[in-house]
């Protein structure tokens, strides 16, 4: 038996269908008995993968990891798995393995990693584990020899959804996942590409995953939530590709799809691709459900952008923030704000932009966060490579200073002013108290009301410094902020 562990990130309330251990369920179906564990459901995750290992033969757990909390949590059940049953193979696959492999491959209850798309990986290593082929022969692995010496095989090709089965939803509690958002009563997920054909130097997605993004069909992507509405009731859906909308011949065929299902639904893509779409093509997008674009501004400064090698520019952030006003579709703009090279400048400049922002559509939810480099070596964006001593194991990214620098709680990066971070983050507040999210479908309007009233003096004057009235007043409401819901 396989098992497939997808640790807990979330509160159970907030948990969304496990896609990245559906993906590998779906090509062990009918060739492999395999189970999945979700500790965002299951109370007590490492109780029930014992019991199954007791109860079974059990080959390989397989864990997925992104970094933050699910990291933490899948460690903590690797290293007691490894006491209680040391027999077990170990695998883990996801983001943080595929960033990081050397510090996973450093732990010790960790026997292979997967980097970037597993499927096939995951096949090869199971025929490997039962000594129908050598660990050598599988692209995509990473693993440890007999001295501990750790072994990086050569890169595996990325396929696209396609190529694939679909995901068994039979296997797990769809209708315990499909949870009130503000975007309907039962949201489902879906992932409908892989991999990014941009090269955003900040960004560690195309080191995991590629730099070609393989899109599913838009004859797919329709079955699948015609499926999810015809079994499942789901009347929403929040698409989690890193370019939901990278061509317009394929926007405007899956929009006239998807336009008869009713659905509402959210997505991530960039302004320099929909700043040239026709308005026709926006017109589909809102009919088709779109209510909510997630798009990556990330600097109110050109000069930083083109740092970045970020491939677009402050005029068509603008431009979408009028065009999704026009069209009735609500932006969220992301910015990473403290770069290394002029952290002062490039904090000044980019919270006056979003103040322009805020005057074409003040419907646009801002998500600000500092910036955090992931491990590149030598393309790292600022030229810090040789100012952050990254941890070398699970063990010490799980630490409080690297859990926050992970989580953007308090980066403490050396090159970024203390007066300069309590900017950004005073400024955040304010912002966020002055347009509270829709997306906190909890919040009560006399809430939102206050708020609105205690910071809207704040917003008109420019007095960001020492709020604490905001503070208490987010402590006593708990007004989430709206940030981006994580893969």
């Amino acid at each position: 038996m396989i098992i497939l562990f997808h640790p807990r990130a979330t509160k159970p309330r907030n948990c969304r269908m496990p896609l990245a251990v559906l993906a590998l369920a779906a090509v062990l179906e009918g060739r492999e008995r395999y189970t999945i564990v979700d500790g965002n459901l299951d109370d007590d995750p490492l109780d029930a993968i014992i019991t199954l290992i007791d109860n079974n033969d059990v080959i390989l757990l397989g864990v997925s990891v992104m970094p933050g909390p699910q990291m933490v949590a899948g460690m903590d059940l690797s290293r007691e798995v490894r006491r209680l049953r040391p027999g077990v193979k170990i695998v883990w696959g996801g983001y943080f393995p595929s960033i990081y492999p050397a510090a996973a491959l450093n732990a010790r209850y960790v026997d292979y990693v997967v980097r970037g798309q597993g499927e096939e990986t995951l096949i090869e290593l199971i025929e490997a584990i039962r000594g129908q082929r050598m660990l050598s022969s599988i692209r995509g692995l990473s693993y440890k020899d007999e001295f501990g010496l750790h072994h990086n095989n050569a890169e595996r090709p990325m396929k696209g959804p396609d190529n694939f089965p679909w995901s068994p939803y039979h296997r797990i509690p769809v209708e315990r996942y499909l949870r009130p958002s503000f975007f309907g009563k039962r949201t489902a997920v879906h992932h409908a590409s892989i991999g990014c054909p941009f090269n955003c130097s900040f960004c560690g997605v195309h080191a995991a995953y590629g730099r070609d993004e393989k899109m599913e069909s838009p004859e797919r992507t329709v079955s699948i939530l015609k499926h999810l509405v015809a079994r499942y009731d789901a009347d929403s859906v929040q698409f989690y590709d890193m370019n939901f909308f990278l061509r317009e011949d394929h926007t405007q065929k899956l929009c006239e799809l998807i336009a008869p299902l009713n659905l509402r639904w959210w997505c991530e893509a960039r302004v320099d691709i929909m700043s040239r779409y026709s308005d026709k093509t926006m017109a589909a997008i809102a009919r088709a459900g779109c209510t909510m674009i997630f798009f990556g501004a990330e600097s109110g400064a050109d000069w930083v952008l083109q740092d970045m090698q970020k491939g677009i520019t402050t005029e068509q952030t603008l431009i979408m923030a009028e065009r999704t006003r026009r069209f009735g579709i609500i932006p969220e703009f992301s910015f990473v704000v403290g770069n290394p090279k002029d952290p002062d400048r490039d904090t000044r400049e980019t919270l006056a932009f979003i103040r322009r922002i805020k005057r074409i559509n003040p419907d646009s939810e801002i998500i600000i966060q500092h910036y955090t480099p992931t491990p590149q070596p030598g393309q790292m964006y600022g030229n810090v490579d040789d100012k952050i001593a990254f941890p070398s194991t699970p063990a010490e990214w799980a630490t409080k200073q690297w859990m926050n620098f992970t989580l953007r709680i308090d980066t403490s990066v050396p090159w970024l002013r203390k007066t300069t971070k309590e900017l950004i983050d005073n400024f955040e507040l304010v912002v966020a108290s002055r347009w509270p999210t829709v997306q906190d479908i909890r919040a009560p309007r006399w809430s939102r009301l206050m708020l609105k009233t205690l910071s809207a003096w704040r917003y008109t004057f420019r007095i960001y410094n020492y709020p604490i009235e905001l503070q208490w007043a987010h402590n006593f409401i708990n007004l989430r902020k709206p940030k981006r819901e994580s893969l």
